[in-house]
């Protein structure tokens, strides 16, 4: 696995410890933050000072997250289809041994991949967004050859009942264990979108929360995560970025000013990006705690820039807060 596929794993692994800390929406502030970043630094370099540009990128980038999200559920579906063209051609054979002719059909009747298949909201996006796993058929193949070796398929098949909640919490696993931990699919995700780059570990977490979300009683009706939880997200989106890129060179100066025994060289394009932003923010949202502004920027820093730009940036974000509380620019904690 290569130095670039191991950070993502990384990263991966500390979000999906926490995710009973998502909000159920799809889109989070975690994932809008890393957005306005990435478009905020392509500004910088000079790639786009189109705000209306820079706005719709922002929000197609969003859509291209929401798009994953959908791709990954049925992922488990595909996988599900590829089992059963498994039995049908074991049965085929010329000389079928018994167990190719009475193979365990149990993954076959899981009732939670029977749930998600009819599931209204997925049949809908998919039919007006259509993307497939047509061309990956020996991904899919290797796939479901790992699942049929674990160990949690073995305890599976082995159990004769056929269990809403053992078939949910089955998938659960397999997800969280075999799917996530595949490298090949990284490689696939990333040739599919070049915004999936950095989404994969966060929405293989929302996969994950949707899985465990499911109730067998609410059938095809079953809902999934919605894009935003409401307009109030997507606004914070557009705002964070109209804010940044408007009263970018006053939160620049802001910084030179704390940054002036740092030769501007030294200073990393990424470090002066996340720092504007986090500013931006401090200043444009009063009812987030400033205190959560920079946990969530300095978390940035960690993933994004270098390796002493987490603490660079918390010293010198730090003394600006300081100064704006005493020139009364922001009356929060």
């Amino acid at each position: 696995m290569n130095s670039y596929l191991k950070c993502y794993c990384i990263r991966k692994k500390c979000l999906i410890l926490h995710i009973e800390t998502f909000d159920v929406k799809m889109i989070n502030r975690v994932l809008i933050r890393i957005r306005v970043v990435q478009i905020l630094f392509s500004c910088s370099q000079g790639e786009t000072t189109d705000l209306r540009k820079a706005e719709n990128e922002l929000l197609f980038s969003l859509q291209k997250s929401y798009d994953l999200y959908f791709y990954l559920l049925s992922l488990l579906v595909e996988l599900t289809d590829t089992y059963a063209q498994k039995v049908d051609a074991r049965k085929a054979k010329l000389l079928p041994s018994e167990e190719d002719i009475r193979p365990n059909i149990k993954l076959l009747n899981n009732k939670f991949i029977s749930q998600l298949r009819r599931n209204k909201q997925l049949e809908k996006y998919l039919s007006e967004r259509p993307f497939s796993w047509y061309d990956h058929e020996a991904f899919l193949k290797k796939v479901l050859d790992n699942i049929l070796n674990s160990d949690v398929y073995k305890d599976y098949a082995a159990n004769d009942l056929q269990d809403y909640n053992d078939d949910r919490e089955f998938w659960r696993k397999i997800f969280k264990h075999i799917i996530c931990t595949e490298e090949d699919l990284y490689t696939i995700l990333e040739d599919e979108s070049l915004y999936w780059n950095d989404d994969i570990e966060i929405i293989e977490s929302f996969v994950l929360k949707t899985i465990k979300r499911f109730e067998e009683e609410k059938g095809a009706e079953q809902d999934l995560l919605p894009m935003f939880k409401d307009d109030t997200d997507r606004e914070f989106a557009v705002k964070l970025l109209r804010e940044s890129l408007f009263d970018g060179k006053e939160y620049r100066q802001l910084i030179d000013k704390y940054t002036q025994n740092w030769e501007s060289e030294r200073i990393a394009l990424m470090d002066m990006v996340i720092m504007q932003i986090a500013i931006a923010e401090i200043v444009t949202f009063p009812s987030i705690p400033i205190s959560v502004t920079l946990n969530e920027y300095i978390d940035i820093a960690k993933s994004y820039s270098t390796a002493k730009s987490a603490s660079f940036i918390n010293g010198i974000l730090d003394a600006i807060v300081k100064e704006l509380k005493e020139e009364k620019k922001i009356i929060k904690k």
